[in-house]
């Protein structure tokens, strides 16, 4: 099993480039980065964890950036978001950056994608909170386009791009795409549909849920050896990672603190039996 990190990288906690260093030399397979833009202060969707939102939510480093760092000081972490709010991203920018952090860690990036929660957030960005969902598989589509050998063109309902000369290209083709959501019909046709994979948060109920997701894989012509789960944001323990390798899950992506080096680094220190 592949153990890598996640965290949420602010201007207070410790830098993309030590953090990137460290995993990498410590044997950590990867660092997934999640993204917010802004939080308005006005706001009215709650924090689904419940509560008061966190500090860092609100100070998040753009993932790109930040990964672009961690890709210039490492030579085999993977890179990844958790997630990608692709509904309130231009696609044919958003296409440049993948592709360009693709190429430049040399095919090391997986895009984790999602729809938010923050209604707030989504309609500053012009997105029309009933129809993200549907946007975001637009979204995907046209990007595909741009990344085709050939160029390809894309008319679909929320965009459209001419046939174009787009370079660099991602590695394969397209980098590995996970969809991060709650369990559900929607969320299981969209992943059959067009991606390779989930990023569940949390990992609770994988046991009933991902053989629903297989046979929607599967109903929808794709191939069950290349379905991915990675749970995400995880709490680790002996019995929960033994309980995902039985399930058939390659891949676990731990939740570090928002701190300091200090604090980040002895964490690590203590995740360091899972590896």
């Amino acid at each position: 099993m592949r153990i890598a990190a996640t965290i949420f990288l602010t201007d207070e906690t410790i830098t993309p480039v030590r953090l990137a260093q460290e995993l990498e030399q410590r044997g950590f397979a990867g660092l997934y980065l999640p993204e917010h833009t802004h939080i308005p202060v006005g706001r009215e969707s709650a924090y689904p964890a419940g509560g008061e939102l966190p500090r860092e939510y609100g100070r998040t480093l753009d993932p790109f950036v930040a990964l672009g760092q961690a890709s210039a000081v490492t030579q085999r972490l993977g890179l990844g978001t958790g997630i990608t709010l692709i509904a309130q991203h231009d696609p044919i920018d958003l296409a440049k950056q993948i592709a360009t952090l693709d190429h430049l860690s040399g095919g090391r990036f997986t895009l984790g994608l999602g729809f938010g929660w923050n209604k707030e957030e989504a309609a500053d960005h012009g997105v029309e909170w009933r129809t993200r969902r549907e946007l975001g598989r637009d979204r995907v589509g046209l990007m595909r386009a741009l990344w085709s050998d050939e160029p390809t063109s894309y008319e679909g309902e929320f965009g459209s791009v001419r046939a174009s000369e787009a370079h660099p290209k991602p590695g394969g083709g397209a980098p590995r795409i996970l969809v991060g959501g709650a369990a559900g019909p929607k969320l299981f046709a969209d992943i059959a549909a067009y991606a390779d994979g989930w990023l569940p948060i949390g990992g609770r109920g994988l046991g009933e849920s991902i053989p629903v997701l297989r046979e929607v894989w599967e109903t929808a012509g794709r191939d069950p050896k290349h379905l991915h789960v990675v749970p995400y944001a995880v709490l680790p323990s002996p019995g929960k990672l033994e309980h995902y390798e039985g399930l058939g899950i390659e891949e676990v992506v731990l939740q570090l603190p928002p701190a300091g080096e200090s604090e980040v680094l002895r964490t690590l220190d203590t995740y360091a039996e899972f590896l």
